[in-house]
């Protein structure tokens, strides 16, 4: 049989194709822009037939209809690898778990059975000529995830763009037991974020510490995207870029000249990356662009890759940090916001690449439900936060008021560091606090 019609035969109504989930099965939704709606809302119509079904996904960008349909969880169990905004609502509702992990390790996680699937649901681009459907967006262990599956069920659709490789950013037409035709609904597209001055006067603060030939990683957010748009609008030449998330404000850094990937150490003259998030001008520049290679996570985020191109800049947001420089940035009190992501495989990762830098960027205070405002820098971790950046690893803090480097320093000389950074109205509380515990030596150089 042909590769066409190989492809062909294996075509089914959406409906008959998740007639394969049987009750207790594990469901992987597949990445972030690469869910498949259309699958998730044709199983949500076997609600009454199923039951203990789980349902794993990363990121997913919407509620899933099976979620909506079984509130009282009696027929699906919903878990995200890395929340979303929508896994977030759901998780405050008790529909929603999260998967701790640390990013570049989860290819593996399948690989050694300690996650089964026995059916993947994932959205590709039609064939190529040699039978190969592309992942689009999102390859960070999809690959794994239909390795390991019983059943692999992919949505075909049009408006999907071709990711090229890197590695592992696509399957053949023999690897997938059964395609449905998608909607061709253009994938979702991410709102723009609006950049404060605090998020302007930060990201001057990280543009300092980038030379010319420096690599870049972004985190999500305001910030990052403030540092994309000087980046874009400044002299700096011949960067590279080795990131987890690709960006709208790539494009823009590259379409100004300012990244060519000429001066990295590997994947010379490619922006390397994960997953893609943003709008259509970042999924436009995307489709079959040569520049750009996708791999999988246990590449892109495994820090012993990462320290291979010099002078990585590593860039992320955080929730708040301790006096002990203990990083919070998945989680408030109990509540998880996001995930570990691969902010501790970037820091690790920056410190172990010559002359890089891995910067924890936040805004110094914020305005609590009682109007009162409220520091950042704490003490100590707000109750039941999740330590994303042990203290041993974390190496640079930045506020709009400077950059704290933590690198073998004592507890007194992190926390005066981490002082001179908070806030100015709210010093001399930390200062009674860090007196307190017994980390606090007063020298010349508190401000």
């Amino acid at each position: 049989m042909d590769i066409r019609s190989e492809y062909e035969s294996k075509f089914v109504s959406v409906d008959e194709a998740v007639k394969v989930v049987r009750s207790d099965d594990v469901v992987h939704y597949g990445e972030f822009m690469m869910a498949s709606h259309v699958l998730d809302e044709a199983l949500a119509k076997r609600k009454d037939e199923l039951n203990g079904v789980v349902i794993n996904t990363v990121c997913c960008p919407f509620t899933p209809q099976t979620i909506i349909s079984d509130p009282e969880r009696s027929h699906f169990i919903y878990n995200d690898w890395h929340f979303s905004g929508a896994s977030r609502k759901l998780h405050d509702k008790n529909l929603c778990n999260y998967i701790s992990l640390t990013y570049h390790e989860a290819p593996s996680f399948f690989d050694r059975g300690y996650v089964p699937v026995d059916v993947a649901m994932i959205k590709v681009t039609p064939p190529d000529k040699h039978g190969y459907v592309n992942f689009g967006t999102s390859n960070s262990m999809t690959h794994a995830m239909c390795d390991a599956a019983r059943i692999v069920i992919a949505e075909v659709n049009d408006a999907v763009p071709r990711c090229l490789g890197g590695s592992r950013e696509a399957l053949h037409v023999s690897e997938i037991d059964y395609f449905v035709q998608g909607d061709n609904r253009p994938l979702l597209q991410l709102p723009k974020v609006p950049i404060s001055d605090i998020d302007r006067t930060i990201a001057k603060i990280v543009l300092e510490q980038i030379e010319d030939g420096a690599c870049l990683q972004l985190g999500i957010g305001a910030m990052p995207n403030a540092v994309g748009e000087m980046i874009a609008q400044s002299d700096l030449k011949n960067l590279g870029v080795h990131t987890e998330m690709l960006v709208d404000s790539f494009v823009d850094m590259y379409d100004a000249g300012r990244i060519t990937g000429v001066r990295k150490q590997i994947d010379k003259g490619k922006m390397v990356y994960t997953f893609a998030m943003g709008t259509n001008k970042l999924y436009d520049f995307l489709n079959n662009n040569s520049s750009c290679a996708s791999y999988p996570v246990d590449y892109t985020n495994d820090p012993d890759i990462i320290c291979q191109n010099d002078k990585m800049i590593c860039v992320n947001n955080a929730l708040e940090v301790d006096l002990y420089g203990q990083v919070a940035s998945e989680s408030s009190g109990m509540r998880q916001i996001s995930g570990t992501g691969g902010q501790l495989d970037f820091i690790y990762g920056s410190y172990k690449s010559k002359g890089g830098k891995g910067l924890i960027c936040l805004t110094s205070t914020y305005v609590d439900k009682e109007g009162k405002l409220q520091s950042r820098i704490k003490p100590v971790l707000t109750p039941g936060s999740t330590v994303t950046v042990p203290r041993s690893i974390n190496y640079y803090v930045i506020t709009e008021y400077g950059m704290a480097m933590l690198k073998g320093k004592s507890t007194w000389q992190r926390a005066e560091a981490l002082i001179n950074i908070a806030h100015p109205d709210l010093r001399e509380e930390l200062i009674k606090e860090a007196d307190a515990q017994k980390i606090w030596v007063r020298s010349s150089k508190i401000s």
